[in-house]
């Protein structure tokens, strides 16, 4: 792709679906018609950069894919360069550059499903529709675990609403109700999963009566100050992998001189193996807009992003239906239940991306640039989305606000929620509740593995096996364990999963999720995967050695997590399980 216009023209629907988005452009300047004026004088519009993944979205979810002319009409629209555009579209899985059927399947292979013969589907799939290509593409976690082996159709559509996104099992098409992901769903005691399956997602009514927005009251009862001290004094912690203060990351933002400040919710929880996030947001998503505007109280921030998976579309859904109805409601938007406080929320969609996970990639995914994390310092918290300080939290993170508004920061800490993402060989696969403290063999107990446990996988391809059973599921007996809390996923493998296999899959996920940024991480997934394609055939000592050695270079020398974590599954296995012995 050139840096220059290359004055390919884009159909009517593609550039229908552009103007659908960001209204009809004012000159020839902007992509308009050529007018006696446009050849006097020169007009354009301010660059408008941050719009470039909606406008990509617009096209691909109106025709299915995203051809030379549609992107130069978007260029024009946006002012953005191109090259640089192309170098966006080019970044994410979901977007395609060359003409595809309109319905597109996704057949996972990650390792949930990998572990539930998602090589079977894959198979079967390619024997009917032919090699990975146009119809059909292997991709990676699809956060369908619970539903394992999964697959996701795309399928674009006129008007873009009328597209239908379906998830389903490869066993059973259709989606479930969203309780059937909730193995304990309507059990008294739950505290974050207490409204799932209990209330209708989609009814303001049905969570104000279970006592949604009573938080919300209390925090301007208490003010920011008092918000964040509740949060501080509860020790919460961020649910995403970090395990950072969340009062300290709060108070950092809220004391920053320079304005605005933005809040930026991240919901693209693409760790093979979660799928909590995509649960509340599916069952409850007036808590998360409700923790949001609490949030955003508390720090000064009068504008939130929510960075969503693109293959959540019925999350996506319940969170466009609360956000339009706390708005018409007076919940959010200008002078919020009467306290003369702003703050509204722009859903953003992801388009296919781990690294979009790290919370720096998602400021530059969102202000149009290719998702690559950022140097630290400076941090978040200092200069962050737009340059401005910015506060990020997980879902997770944010909806146990509201129990530590709801009952004091005592009693939270006495009962403290953590969710779990449980898949792999068990009966009851799904998100379950324990506080903080609980063994893994209670959690265990309760999904049923379906065999002899040989090994569980706890946080997800960045996380590490284990084999003891009795480990506390609490961040620092993760750590005495050698392993990781992370998200909370815990995928349970039995003694006929081929761990081989399941390590080349981890190894393939990192090279093709690595951003290619850091020398260190682009290289060494990529020496990784080759040397355990090497050792999956014949055990050699010197590969071994490399492995080791390439490992550690990445932990010690990438950028981001990615890079950092890329080998800690694979150490794990070999260390502890014998692998390649």
């Amino acid at each position: 792709m050139d840096l220059r216009f290359r004055d390919a023209q884009p159909t009517d629907e593609e550039r229908a679906a552009v103007d659908a988005l960001l209204g009809p452009p004012a000159t020839a300047w902007d992509g308009g018609d050529r007018t006696a004026a446009d050849l006097r004088f020169a007009a354009r519009a301010e660059p408008a950069r941050d719009l470039l993944l909606p406008a990509l979205h617009a096209v691909n979810d109106r025709v299915g894919w995203i051809s030379e002319g549609a992107l130069d009409y978007i260029c024009r629209r946006l002012t953005v360069p191109p090259a640089e555009a192309f170098g966006v579209a080019s970044f994410y899985s979901l977007f395609s550059l060359s003409e595809r059927p309109a319905s597109v399947l996704h057949v996972c292979t990650d390792l949930a499903c990998h572990a539930q013969g998602s090589s079977e589907v894959r198979q079967a799939v390619a024997d009917r529709l032919g090699p990975p290509g146009k119809s059909w593409q292997e991709s990676p976690c699809l956060g369908l675990c619970e539903r394992a082996p999964a697959c996701l159709t795309l399928t674009a559509g006129d008007p873009p609403s009328a597209a239908v996104d379906a998830p389903y099992s490869a066993g059973q098409a259709g989606e479930p109700p969203v309780a059937a992901a909730v193995p304990q769903a309507g059990q008294d005691g739950l505290v974050l999963l207490r409204r799932v399956g209990v209330v209708d997602p989609l009814s303001l009514d049905d969570y104000r009566a279970q006592g949604g927005y009573q938080a919300l009251r209390r925090a301007f009862r208490l003010g920011p100050a008092g918000v964040i001290r509740e949060v501080t004094d509860s020790g919460l912690v961020g649910r995403g992998g970090a395990a950072f203060p969340t009062g300290r990351k709060w108070e950092a933002t809220a004391r920053q001189p320079d304005h605005p400040h933005y809040l930026v919710c991240n919901a693209d929880e693409s760790e093979p193996g979660t799928f909590k996030d995509r649960v509340i947001m599916e069952g409850d998503p007036y808590a998360l807009i409700e923790a949001m505007t609490i949030a955003a109280y508390a720090t000064g921030c009068a504008k939130g992003y929510l960075y969503i998976r693109g293959e959540y579309p019925r999350a996506r859904h319940a969170l466009e239906n609360a956000m339009a109805t706390a708005r018409a409601r007076g919940l959010l938007g200008a002078d919020i239940l009467g306290q003369g406080f702003s703050f509204d929320i722009e859903l953003r969609r992801g388009a296919g991306a781990y690294i979009c996970g790290e919370e720096t990639a998602i400021f530059n995914s969102i202000e149009g640039q290719r998702g690559e994390p950022r140097s630290k310092p400076p941090f978040p918290v200092e200069k962050g989305l737009f340059g401005k300080p910015t506060v990020v939290n997980n879902v997770e993170t944010l909806v146990n606000v509201l129990p530590i508004l709801e009952r004091g920061p005592a009693a939270y800490r006495g009962a403290e929620p953590k969710l779990f993402c449980v898949s792999g060989n068990i009966a009851k696969p799904g998100v379950y509740e324990l506080p903080f403290g609980a063994t893994l063999r209670e959690l265990l107990d309760l999904a049923v593995p379906t065999g002899t446990v040989r090994a569980v996988l706890l946080g997800g391809a960045a996380g590490a096996f284990v084999t003891d059973l009795d480990i506390p599921l609490t961040f620092e007996g993760t750590r005495q364990a050698g392993a990781t809390l992370g998200s909370g996923v815990v995928l349970v493998l039995g003694d006929d999963v081929d761990l081989k296999a399941i390590l080349l899959r981890i190894a393939e996920f990192f090279r093709d999720e690595s951003c290619g940024q850091c020398v260190p991480c682009r290289v060494g997934t990529v020496r990784q995967e080759e040397a355990l394609h090497r050792l999956s055939r014949r055990v050699d000592h010197s590969d071994l050695v490399l492995l080791r050695e390439v490992g550690q270079t990445m932990r010690d020398t990438s950028i981001c997590g990615l890079g950092q974590t890329a080998w800690n599954a694979v150490e794990s296995a070999i260390d502890r399980l014998g692998v390649f012995k």
